[in-house]
């Protein structure tokens, strides 16, 4: 049953996740803190009959559940899209009450608890898809603050105390499930976001008392409130390429020759450099624009060809893949054209020899558009800049 409802709750948020629209370009904190509140959905397993020096049951209790609050003060640091670091401070509720048993009188047996603890929860965050859904789990510190029952059978008087042998301290874990739904404007550097959450605690670490069986498990179910300040770029003007047409000498007037016969005709051959129709290939990782290696050694070869072929000219094509909306590629189609056309005015290729073209999304190579489901790989082909020498 803990496990359905666990399972149900996750399915729920991957369905939420997947409903909701991928926002690659919004503002992205590294570090973000909030609050989180929650209940605990507790449920009770093996044996308890002596609840202290006092009270001994005369029935044993075996099982039990119950509904408590939890609400925590929280901190994320997110290095990566993919991958973070949660810690949250709480106070975690873990009462409940026990199914009522019989003691050998027939007499009616009923046992409660407002069992609670101060937790430190730590934990490691991943984000598969790269958008707001994200899967939790590290271990869980808790300090008992609250071990007090109430007990009564039919023919006793009510007893209200503590529990006796609880553990001060105790070592557990959790695995979870979260999404992160924005509340505020994607350019905004102060964001905000809703994130509704859901865990499960397993049993493993989870006994309350150093004496007899009693364990709980836990399903936990809640929302949180998060706060983040990013970085907002400076919007980037688009590159204005002007092409300037090399002058064309002033005909000198020729003396008129005096008439010969007519030669005859024969074709005119016009020898072409052989590097017209080149292309050089440049790649960019996901939304940059800076150079690597690879693509300086194709703008190496580039540059000596056109120096070697002073009359060719060189069209900058720039293109990104699908992901983010339509009008951020374009802008960084225009940043891949101008980290090209800079580098080649760096090797002494002048900009009256270059025309520059950015196409965005517009041109992918292979069916990876907005919303197909796509590899990396596959992602990566499309974010090119293609230098090809015309005449």
């Amino acid at each position: 049953m803990i496990r359905k409802l666990f399972i149900s709750l996750l399915v729920a948020a991957v369905f939420a996740a997947t409903t909701q629209a991928q926002e690659m370009q919004r503002v992205q904190p590294k570090f973000w803190f909030g609050a989180s509140a929650a209940a605990n959905i507790n449920f009770y397993s093996g044996t308890t009959q002596k609840i202290n020096s006092s009270v001994y049951a005369p029935g044993a209790f075996h099982e039990g559940s119950g509904v408590t609050p939890y609400g925590s003060i929280l901190f994320e640091y997110r290095p990566k899209p993919v991958w973070g670091l949660i810690l949250n401070v709480a106070y975690d509720g873990r009462g409940g009450k026990f199914n009522s048993v019989d003691a050998p009188c027939n007499c009616p047996e009923d046992l409660s608890t407002k069992l609670a603890y101060i937790t430190l929860e730590p934990s490691l965050r991943l984000a598969p898809f790269s958008n707001g859904f994200y899967l939790f789990a590290g271990p869980v510190l808790s300090m008992n603050i609250d071990k007090s029952f109430a007990y009564t059978q039919l023919l006793q008087p009510d007893s209200k105390g503590d529990f006796s042998d609880m553990r001060t301290n105790k070592l557990s874990a959790q695995i979870g499930a979260g999404i992160d739904i924005p509340i505020s404007a994607k350019e905004k550097a102060r964001q905000v976001t809703l994130s509704p959450f859901v865990s499960y605690h397993p049993y493993f670490g989870a006994e309350p008392r150093s004496i007899e069986s009693w364990s709980l498990q836990t399903v936990r179910a809640g929302i949180a409130l998060k706060f983040g300040k990013g970085h907002v770029e400076a919007p980037v003007e688009p590159v204005a390429v002007v092409v300037v047409p090399e002058p064309k000498p002033e005909p000198k007037p020729e003396p008129k020759p005096e008439p010969k016969p007519e030669p005859k005709p024969e074709p005119v051959v016009v020898v072409k450099p052989n590097v017209i129709g080149n292309a050089y290939l440049v790649h960019f990782a996901y939304d940059k624009w800076n150079l690597d290696n690879e693509a300086t050694s194709n703008l190496d070869r580039l540059a000596k060809d056109m120096n070697d072929n002073q009359t060719v000219e060189v069209e900058i094509k720039s293109h990104t893949d699908s992901r983010g909306p339509e009008s951020y590629n374009m802008k960084l189609s225009e940043k891949r054209g101008k980290a090209v056309i800079d580098y080649l005015g760096s090797k002494g290729i002048n900009a009256s020899r270059i025309k520059a073209n950015v196409y965005g999304e517009t041109q992918l190579l292979n069916n990876c558009a907005d919303g197909v489901p796509c590899t990396e790989t596959e992602h990566a082909v499309n974010r090119r800049t293609e230098g090809v020498i015309i005449e």
